[in-house]
């Protein structure tokens, strides 16, 4: 079996990313992943302004104890007029700051009727005032290629007067399902049967990451139905990916319905819940085969499978950030699998679900973080153990 790492390193140097792109409006690209490096078109603010509500001077007007006449209002928005010489002008939030005033002195500073302001605090020069360019230059590089975009830069992107971005196309992934056993919720359960959870399961993981899933169906155990299931797949989408059919039982016919079609370049990993997990192609179209368990589908397509199609999508930076914390129970299964627990970080403490199955699903939902095991390694309480949190992975 391979190790987690090494399965990761396998996998993401046989990932090709995306070379398709659009243009696409501003307005919808969030979370989309830039295909072209972004510059500003002006200086972020465009012209001087002011930071607060107040007055506009020139600090050499303040040589003497009397009141400024008001010389003009300049709401934002506004164009000012320059500042005749010994006068205020009185300014918002964001007005433009008028040619020859070097400060604004907050209105609580001031006096001030309809004609003058006596300013009771003399300003320094500059003070609250937000300079030109002082967020954002013009020309500058915002954001580079394989940028994964977040909701801050969308204002980052439009106050530099950026209306459309070019970003690479969503991936198209085939999902198809294995096993007699399963049905759609709504229909009545027989003997034998039970309700296709890991449908559902992926469709939310795959809209998380942005990917468009194309749902091919359900296909029953057999393996003719299997190989002419995936080879109409492969036709249709960017990256096939199954659930269930990946162990060794007789029913069990993915791995020789790929061997049949293209190549299996990984098999087992020493990973759980999962273990029963398969990488390759058919024909070039990447493939991957989950395990049937609810939460060994779940974990392996956050460990293995998430990392290759933020890859694929062109994403430049793809790694997950991992927290250390203390756990407050005790863990000790050696089983030779690194293994992912669901936990839930609770006062910066990790608490442990009491049932780690692989069939227990309603663990994920109560967790929201995984703990690493390493192979054979043994948790005691007050132990710090790396963690991933379900934020992190974006479900």
């Amino acid at each position: 079996m391979l190790s987690v790492e090494d399965a990761l390193h396998k996998i993401l140097a046989e990932t090709k990313p995306t070379t398709q792109t659009e243009l696409i409006p501003l307005i919808s690209a969030f979370q989309r992943i830039l295909s072209e490096p972004q510059f500003s078109q002006v200086d972020v603010p465009p012209a001087d302004n002011s930071a607060m509500d107040g007055y506009a001077i020139h600090t050499d007007s303040l040589s003497t104890q009397s009141p400024l006449n008001i010389s003009q209002r300049i709401p934002a928005g506004q164009a000012p007029h320059p500042l005749k010489e010994n006068t205020a002008a009185r300014v918002f939030t964001g007005s433009e700051i008028p040619v020859g005033a070097n400060a604004v002195v907050m209105q609580e500073n001031c006096e001030a009727d309809q004609k003058t302001v006596f300013i009771k605090h003399s300003p320094s020069k500059g003070d609250h005032i937000r300079k030109k360019g002082q967020d954002i230059s013009k020309g500058s590089e915002l954001f580079s290629k394989g940028r994964k975009l977040h909701a801050p830069d969308l204002g980052v992107l439009a106050s530099a007067g950026i209306p459309a971005v070019s970003v690479f196309k969503k991936l198209t992934v085939g999902v198809l399902t294995t096993g007699d056993e399963l049905i759609p919720p709504g229909e009545n359960l027989l003997p034998g049967q039970i309700y296709n959870s890991n449908h559902f399961t992926l469709k939310g993981l795959l809209e998380s990451l942005q990917v468009e899933m194309v749902d091919l169906g359900h296909i029953p155990d057999s393996l003719t139905a299997t190989i002419e299931a995936l080879d109409k797949a492969a036709k249709k989408v960017d990256v096939v990916l199954t659930t269930g059919g990946v162990s060794v039982g007789e029913e069990d016919h993915i791995k020789p319905a790929i061997e049949s079609l293209g190549k299996i370049s990984m098999w087992k990993l020493a990973i759980k819940p999962g273990k029963p997990l398969a990488f390759g192609h058919i024909e070039n179209t990447p493939f991957f085969g989950l395990p049937g368990n609810p939460v060994s589908a779940l974990v392996t397509f956050l460990i293995i499978v998430r990392p290759f199609l933020l890859k694929a999508q062109g994403l430049s930076e793809n790694s997950n950030e991992t927290v250390f914390l203390p756990a407050n129970f005790s863990f000790s299964k050696n089983t030779g699998r690194q293994e992912y627990l669901r936990v839930r970080i609770e006062n910066s403490q990790l608490t442990l679900f009491n049932n780690q199955s692989s069939g227990v699903l309603s663990s994920a939902s109560w967790a929201n973080a995984l703990a690493i095991v390493p192979i054979n390694t043994d948790i005691n309480a007050g132990d710090l153990v790396e963690t991933l949190s379900f934020a992190e992975l974006g479900i």
